[in-house]
């Protein structure tokens, strides 16, 4: 599975990266603001990006809503501090399909992508 990682903070996107290649995937990009986000998740076309809401730029909902077109279908999984319900229902309702509140459990994580790549 191709992944994109999409967070502001240098630390977040490395461990998330070393987190996914302990466990398999291939990590095609890295975005630390929405506008590059938008560029790669549209150029690379990664089979699942993780989100985060909070971004220098814009939100995490900015960027779902830009790309979430008809013949966009990656699996977004939202990753962030902001774990409002409405902000989670929010996410859900344009396009995201979880939502992990940060700090979150490192086999959640890989938990979901395992399912996922049972579906690839």
């Amino acid at each position: 599975m191709r992944v994109l990682i999409v967070d502001d903070s240098t630390y977040i996107r490395s461990s998330l990266r070393t987190l996914m290649q302990e466990n398999g995937y291939e990590v095609v990009g890295e975005a630390k603001n929405g506008e590059m986000a938008i560029d790669l998740a549209l150029e690379l076309k990664p089979d699942v990006i993780t989100l985060d809401n909070i971004l220098p730029d814009m939100t995490g909902l900015d960027v779902l809503k830009t790309i979430n077109t008809d013949d966009f279908n990656s699996y977004v999984i939202m990753i962030s501090a902001v774990g409002q319900q409405s902000a989670i229902v929010e996410a859900k309702e344009n396009g995201a399909k979880h939502y992990l509140v940060k700090p979150f459990d490192d086999s959640e994580l890989v938990g979901i992508l395992k399912e996922l790549d049972e579906g690839f």
